[in-house]
């Protein structure tokens, strides 16, 4: 083979492959929905029990987890339907690059949840400290508890 001629990718190849894809997509979907199913049967734990903020962050990495899912379907249905390596070289590098991007943006807003989550926990525990009559330093409940030795 010579330089100038690019090694193609069978058009029977593809459509395997696309096929497979879509297979796979489908299964994923079946069980997501029966994970969906079996999430609505359980009852939610009493709103005590479940620090203030978290189901906020639970509820955004179930969001995240879809979204990263749906764009490594899109790679594959592409990269299915990739004529030439050159292509497929192209869709791989594109897909890492915009990835890398969408984790760090997942990663800050992740982050951020979090803080808020951790801070409504402090205030909830603050109150319940007051509500027993019981204060605990500023200092304390920032920190966590101090190394004495």
């Amino acid at each position: 083979m010579t330089q100038n001629q690019r090694f193609e990718i069978p058009q029977e190849l593809r459509q395997l492959a696309e096929e497979n894809v879509e297979r796979a997509r489908k299964l994923y979907l079946q069980f997501m929905d029966g994970v969906a199913q079996t999430m609505a049967v359980w009852s939610p734990p009493p709103s005590d029990l479940v620090a203030p903020g978290f189901n906020q962050v639970r509820e955004r990495a179930v969001k995240f987890a879809k979204e990263n899912a749906d764009a490594a379907f899109t790679l594959a249905s592409e990269v299915a339907q990739a004529k030439d390596l050159q292509e497929l070289l192209s869709l791989q590098t594109r897909y890492v690059q915009s990835q890398m991007r969408w984790y760090a943006d997942q990663t800050q807003e992740f982050g951020e949840l979090l803080a808020k989550a951790l801070g409504k926990m402090q205030e909830a525990r603050r109150a319940d400290m007051r509500s027993a009559g019981t204060e605990v330093p500023e200092s304390k409940l920032q920190k966590g508890p101090s190394k004495s030795g």
